[in-house]
């Protein structure tokens, strides 16, 4: 009998009823799905135990999901981000991102429930075809010692 692991997903958002919401349609989808109400109480479990999906708001009160976005990819390079935004005003924080050298999908919020499930699964294939990629290396690696 083969098992699953369930995907672990950060949904971070400063307004409960959305990072509370979203939690409950992924973890009915399947995905262990963690509400947190600011990028502090997020980065934070995520020293403990990281996700392999991040969700975040961009504008929230103290770090944004933006420079959580970044101090998730530094450490857990393999950690899938998508940010959402109700605001316009986020162009700056992607600009800063991007001369730090990292790249991130900023979506709109509010954000359909659908079109959030199948943003997902897209990066969740992302991420199975990146480990995919670090198995083979490994194989590789073990074939040429």
């Amino acid at each position: 009998m083969m098992t699953t692991t369930r995907k672990v997903v950060f949904v971070v958002d400063d307004e409960r009823v959305i990072a509370d919401t979203l939690a409950l349609i992924l973890k009915q989808d399947g995905y262990d799905a963690k509400p947190f109400y600011s990028g502090e109480s997020a980065m934070r479990e995520g020293e403990l135990s990281p996700p392999q999906l991040l969700i975040s708001d961009v504008a929230m009160p103290g770090m944004s999901g933006i420079d959580l976005a970044i101090y998730f990819r530094r450490r857990h390079p393999d950690c899938k981000v998508l940010l959402f935004s109700g605001q316009a005003n986020t162009a700056h924080l992607l600009k800063k991102a991007g001369g730090e050298g990292y790249r991130f999908e900023i979506v709109s919020k509010p954000i359909h429930p659908a079109d959030l499930l199948t943003k997902l699964r897209h990066a969740e294939l992302e991420l199975v075809n990146y480990s995919s990629v670090l198995e083979n290396a490994q194989l590789v690696k073990e074939l040429v010692k």
